[in-house]
């Protein structure tokens, strides 16, 4: 059950962070936060590497292995890679950032090490 859950998690936040990084989003007020959109891309890829984190430890056979946490973490990174290159091919109102990329190596860094600092990746079984 908890496998299913942590899956659906997983999907359903990649899907949200597809959807907001291909649409056009010209009218949404994002207020007076410089760099805001770096904040919410970190934020974007801290959750999904969470997310997928939890669901690829739910089916490691080895509870002490770091595979749930690197696959995780290379996963989001090449997703996110991949969405701004689908901004730069697919829309012609989004267009690829390096900097978008750092946020989410960010995002995905801190879920990373979030995750050995409080002995998850042993822990959760």
């Amino acid at each position: 059950m908890r496998k299913q859950l942590y899956f659906w998690a997983a999907l359903l936040w990649t899907g949200i962070i597809a959807f907001f990084c291909l649409v056009q989003l010209n009218n949404v007020p994002m207020g007076n936060v410089s760099n805001l959109d770096k904040l919410v891309h970190a934020f974007f890829h801290f959750v999904l590497t969470l997310f997928c984190f939890l669901f690829f430890k739910s089916r490691a056979i080895d509870a002490s292995s770091f595979n749930p946490l690197i696959t995780s973490f290379l996963f989001s990174v090449f997703f996110g890679i991949g969405i701004e290159i689908a901004q730069e091919l697919l829309t012609t109102t989004r267009h690829a950032d390096i900097l978008d990329v750092l946020a989410n190596v960010s995002g995905a860094t801190l879920a990373v090490v979030l995750v050995l600092l409080f002995g998850l990746n042993t822990k959760l079984r």
